[in-house]
């Protein structure tokens, strides 16, 4: 372990179905209680640890006194045209859930956290949050008590946004980045069929109400002017028709990915709502 500002920073190797999973555990030196699986975007193919959107956001639920497990679940293949990784092959769905799976069902058993634990994760890594939350809900036993949701990509097959959602994404092309197509690539990347075939596992805004009997309290915090909005959106809805209670919101003046820049206030403001939500279980 490494001494870091009112917490300890370790390397892990959780033991899962397809090898060691390597991840990073986030140690309170004063505890509040709650932990928190944390799952990192990047498009199911890219991204680790490292960046912001891990590192930066684990040491931010730390210092509020919140134990977290970092994971660097397994990714995809790189999309065609990608910079980086070449030569790697990757890993389709369902691997990266079965590594979100694995590595919450260590945590809970770990000591890292008196509990209770809570499951998390942004873009892509709050589609593996969900997923690997309906596994667990299906599976019976431990579950998360609570689910956190960042800009979250939830269906393969993604609807037209809203005029409004459309209009700010015109005035903002560079934030117009996540439409029909790109998505659609990102998904077929990812399970390696064509997106019309996605199953809940793969897509969790497809489930079924059924399928959400038994799924844990939701706070979904969307970017404003992010065309995946429109998933995270829909499946808040299907949640409530469900009866699962779900807090979901925008936050103002965000384009897709703010927790990966730190500097802007927003990324601090979203982190501290998550967190009166985690440690509010304790």
């Amino acid at each position: 372990m490494t001494a870091g500002a009112a917490l300890r920073i370790g390397e892990l190797q959780i033991p899962g179905p397809h090898g060691p999973i390597p991840a990073r555990a986030y140690t309170p030196d004063e505890p509040a209680g709650p932990g928190l699986v944390w799952l990192h975007g990047g498009g199911f193919w890219a991204g680790d640890l490292d960046m912001p959107e891990a590192d930066w956001v684990a040491r931010s639920f730390a210092a509020r006194g919140i134990a977290v497990v970092s994971v660097d679940y397994r990714l995809a293949p790189p999309l065609a045209g990608a910079p980086g990784r070449d030569g790697v092959s990757g890993f389709r769905h369902p691997v990266p859930v079965d590594d979100v799976v694995a590595a919450f069902r260590w945590a809970i058993g770990s000591g890292l956290a008196e509990g209770p634990w809570v499951i998390g994760g942004t873009s892509a890594g709050g589609n593996l949050a969900a997923a690997g939350t309906l596994r667990l809900v299906a599976d019976g036993g431990a579950r998360p008590a609570l689910a956190l949701l960042a800009y979250p990509t939830l269906l393969a097959v993604q609807p037209a946004p809203d005029p409004a959602l459309r209009a700010a994404l015109d005035a903002d092309p560079a934030a117009d980045v996540f439409g029909p197509e790109k998505v659609r690539g990102m998904y077929e990347n990812y399970f390696g069929r064509p997106a019309e075939e996605a199953t809940s596992s793969a897509a969790p805004g497809l489930a079924s109400p059924g399928e959400l009997v038994g799924f844990p309290p939701v706070i979904m915090i969307n970017a404003e002017v992010d065309e995946l909005r429109v998933s995270g959106e829909a499946f808040a809805r299907t949640l409530v028709g469900a009866g699962v209670p779900v807090d979901v919101s925008i936050e103002p003046g965000t384009t897709h990915g703010y927790l990966n820049r730190p500097e802007e206030a927003a990324a601090s403001r979203s982190i501290d709502r998550y967190a009166e939500r985690i440690l509010a279980l304790s």
